[in-house]
């Protein structure tokens, strides 16, 4: 699904995989318990840099990786930050499937969620939120697209604007 673009709508052009993890990083460090990540786009858009780079923000030590094949990778943060629960929904098949799982543990619980392949659970994600579109520009440059659903997000959203471009209050 496309983004749509509106005056709360962020988008921001990377132009390698390290500036795509320092825009994870400023989304980590204002991370707060129960923020939920949509994360959106094709295979190599840069949705993983973009988790590891939260978790750097949140003070996570260690790699991280992707939980294509487990679902779910927890990550405990810097003391009194919240842990990460980053989600691969990549090989589930809808809502159903990720109910049998118990997503709604994860992204009704006290930890911040990153979930790439959001899209394939829509329908049971909390309504506010933090929707991510990535896509390819050329093989560096990824183009990162955030629409806020809720006021959380939108003030989070126009934080990141301010720090990444300035003014514009």
């Amino acid at each position: 699904m496309s983004p749509i673009f509106t005056a709360k709508t962020l988008d921001i052009i990377s132009h390698s995989q390290a500036q795509t993890r320092r825009i994870g990083a400023r989304v980590g460090a204002r991370a707060q318990a129960g923020d939920v990540y949509c994360l959106e786009g094709d295979l190599g858009s840069g949705k993983t840099s973009f988790v590891q780079g939260i978790a750097e923000g949140l003070g996570v030590m260690g790699p991280v990786t992707s939980p294509t094949f487990v679902l779910v990778n927890v990550y405990r943060g810097a003391p009194g930050r919240p842990p990460l629960y980053h989600l691969d929904l990549y090989r589930i098949a809808g809502p159903q499937e990720a109910l049998g799982f118990g997503v709604e543990d994860y992204i009704y619980g006290d930890g911040v969620v990153a979930i790439e392949w959001a899209e394939r659970i829509r329908e049971i994600l909390p309504p506010e939120h933090l929707w991510i579109s990535f896509r390819h520009l050329d093989a560096t440059k990824r183009g990162l697209v955030m629409e806020p659903k809720g006021a959380r997000y939108e003030a989070l959203v126009a934080d990141l604007q301010r720090d990444i471009y300035g003014g514009k209050d």
